[in-house]
């Protein structure tokens, strides 16, 4: 687009590393001595009932961007629209969630800004530090990966079946709790077992993200159907085409780069399209370092799935 010119001078500014230059899950400034400030910023409207828990899915969602360029965060700014017919109440609790999954993480909440709006929203801005020589970047993924996701797919299906009303306790209770989780063990585990590349899973859905890496790092994917780990419930519902208006969207979009080995559902394959809220990483892994990530990603409390593989070429296939 004509307006990015206006931003975009990368040869006046060689300190950012990561910039709309090669757009990536966060930016990325050199503060030299081997280390790096990572910075980035996301909200949305609620994607559940309980405000608590909005608030803490907000502030893992925001955070995951950091840890998807094998950062830290360490200081987060409150971002709030609310709408003045709602009571202090609610927002407190969407405050309560945020704060403490913020703390969880190690990190602060210093501040923050507020409109009021029609409906509301809520997010963090998010600064983390990261080493430079070990940054995760959405084009570092090399022929011979292993690929791995860290959460399990289905959270537009399942919060859209919320929506309407459609969908059973028990798969909203899986959901939350994914949807929760922190992104920090897997992006430590990743780091230490030398990673090539990485990106979160979210609102462009398994397939969207994936063709932003392999064309960022000229690959192609490999996705294997029968290793994708799905929450309760989401296959179901796929095959009812409970799906919100993005997955169809991110189908029109991406589809074309998706080459299919095997025949899938109407429903199956819009999973692969479904936008994630506060998703997983998907981890490009040397194979000789996958003992390595997934003992350490145990150790450190978090879980992976093998889900493919990086080869020579270009686009997505799915067998």
């Amino acid at each position: 687009m004509r307006v990015l010119g206006e931003f975009v001078d990368e040869a006046a500014h060689p300190e950012v590393l990561v910039g709309l230059g090669a757009p990536d899950d966060a930016a990325v400034l050199d503060l030299g001595g081997g280390r790096a400030l990572v910075l980035t910023t996301d909200f949305f409207t609620p994607v559940v009932d309980e405000p608590y828990d909005f608030g803490a899915i907000a502030a893992a969602n925001s955070m995951s961007d950091v840890w998807a360029m094998g950062g830290e965060p360490v200081l987060a700014l409150n971002l709030v629209a609310f709408p003045p017919q709602l009571s202090p109440e609610t927002l407190a609790e969407i405050l309560r969630g945020g704060a403490q999954t913020v703390r969880a993480a190690g990190a602060v909440i210093a501040g923050g800004h507020s409109i009021q709006d029609k409906e509301p929203k809520y997010g963090l801005c998010v600064v983390g530090f990261a080493e430079t020589g070990r940054l995760l970047t959405k084009g570092g993924a090399r022929p011979g990966d292993a690929l791995h996701l860290t959460k399990p797919l289905g959270t537009g299906t399942v919060t859209t079946a919320l929506k309407r009303g459609i969908a059973e306790p028990e798969e909203v209770e899986a959901a939350v709790a994914s949807m929760k989780a922190l992104s920090r063990a897997a992006a430590r585990a990743a780091v230490a077992a030398g990673a090539t590349g990485a990106t979160d899973v979210t609102g462009y859905g398994l397939v969207g993200h994936a063709v932003e890496m392999a064309s960022a790092s000229g690959v192609s994917l490999r996705l294997e159907w029968d290793a994708l780990p799905f929450l309760p419930g989401a296959r179901r519902l796929a095959e009812e085409l409970v799906f919100p208006g993005g997955a169809f969207s991110n189908r029109e979009h991406f589809g074309t780069a998706v080459r299919r080995d095997r025949a899938l559902s109407d429903g199956a394959e819009l999973l692969l399209f479904d936008p994630q809220t506060s998703g997983g990483l998907l981890v490009a892994v040397p194979a000789g370092s996958e003992g390595e990530y997934l003992s350490r990603l145990e150790r450190e409390g978090g879980r992976s799935w093998r889900i493919g593989e990086v080869r020579e070429g270009e686009g997505i296939e799915v067998a």
